[in-house]
């Protein structure tokens, strides 16, 4: 095994960019070397913050110290910058979605392929402790045979929080695509490979308003459904119904995996922690404590990184990302055509963490 830490370049210097930052610089398997951004000014501000240098994106790219590139890029740009990095011979780690085609996500397979390069991506909350142990509980059978579930995730849009809301209703984004991929990921962690789905959707307001920020007041126009409702079923037989929304003021996001014995609550997909709660069909119910690492976005990166060096496959792939893309775009197609649509892609739900990974411990 190389012992020499891996390093890390970031292209994007948005809010998510704060959000691995944070983590990624606490994690000593990894060097986060230099972050590049268009917008050489945010790039230079989000350097200062953590510590890194500030390098234009081409310089990145050349940078011998640098493996694994993170793009947290809009999602229009997703399958441009991952192709630019994997021209460069190094290691993709693309936001979600992947790409906003089918066809754009192959090609980023095939491209790493060839190159003997990996491409992964987010979610990485699948990796947390919360549902890792609601996979562990579901791979020991406490529910039961699997049978159904229910997913949701509900919420007024992102413009009274975020201060640039308008590329979440835009094409790539929208809840299916910016929010789904958590659910879905979940559902897949659990239940396995989707088999075929049908699905309704729906747009509350053709234009909305920022509530927030230098740009409160400004509208834009919404040019995705804001409402998608799915019904999902399984290589397994399971079945899931699928709600993502951003027309509700009530806010929800949960998972419930119900089995021939017991149901199983799973917190917000959208987290890395939280207690689950375990319903058994004719007993007292019990609480479901997180077992494992519950540290947030960037332990997809760490995983990838130590799989590169231990020469395993990495759990955030590029094959679960293109599966979950797949789902997501025949819910999207289905509710146009109004007609059920079969999947041809699939992949193996990825193996459990050992309960004792621990991303702060120095393994490389």
């Amino acid at each position: 095994m190389n012992s020499k830490r891996v390093g890390v370049g970031v292209i994007g210097g948005g809010v998510i960019s704060s959000h691995y930052l944070e983590n990624l610089t606490r994690f000593p398997d990894l060097n986060v070397v230099a972050i590049a951004d268009l917008d050489q000014e945010r790039a230079r501000a989000r350097a200062r913050e953590f510590g890194l240098r500030h390098l234009l994106v081409h310089e990145l790219l050349a940078h011998d110290d640098i493996e694994i590139v993170l793009n947290l890029t809009v999602p229009a740009a997703h399958f441009d910058v991952s192709a630019r990095i994997l021209a460069s011979g190094k290691h993709v780690w693309s936001e979600k979605p992947l790409a906003t085609s089918r066809r754009d996500a192959r090609l980023l397979l095939d491209k790493a392929g060839r190159r003997g390069l990996r491409v992964a991506c987010a979610p990485d909350t699948f990796l947390g402790g919360a549902l890792q142990t609601a996979q562990r509980a579901v791979l020991a059978g406490r529910i039961g045979e699997p049978k159904s579930a229910l997913a949701i995730m509900q919420s007024p849009g992102p413009e009274g929080t975020h201060p640039n809301p308008a590329f979440y209703y835009d094409q790539g984004a929208g809840p299916l695509l910016d929010m789904g991929p958590y659910h879905v990921t979940a559902l897949v962690q659990t239940l396995g490979a989707v088999r075929r789905v049908s699905s309704v959707s729906s747009t509350a307001r053709a234009v909305r308003r920022v509530l927030v920020g230098a740009g409160a007041g400004t509208e834009f126009d919404v040019r995705v459904p804001s409402q998608h409702m799915a019904l999902l079923e399984f290589a397994s037989g399971a079945r899931a119904t699928l709600v993502t929304s951003f027309d509700s003021g009530i806010r929800r996001d949960l998972l419930e995996l119900h089995g021939t014995e017991a149901s199983l609550e799973i917190p917000d997909p959208n987290r890395f922690a939280g207690t689950g709660r375990f319903v058994p069909l004719h007993a007292e119910p019990e609480d479901v404590p997180a077992v494992g690492s519950t540290w947030g976005r960037g332990v997809g990166v760490l995983e990838l990184a130590r799989s590169i060096r231990d020469d395993v496959p990495e759990r955030a792939s590029g094959a679960l990302a293109c599966h979950v893309l797949d789902v997501l775009l025949a819910i999207a197609e289905a509710a146009r055509a109004g007609t059920p649509l079969t999947l041809e892609s699939t992949v193996a739900s990825p193996a459990p963490l050992a309960e004792n990974w621990d991303p702060t411990a120095a393994t490389l």
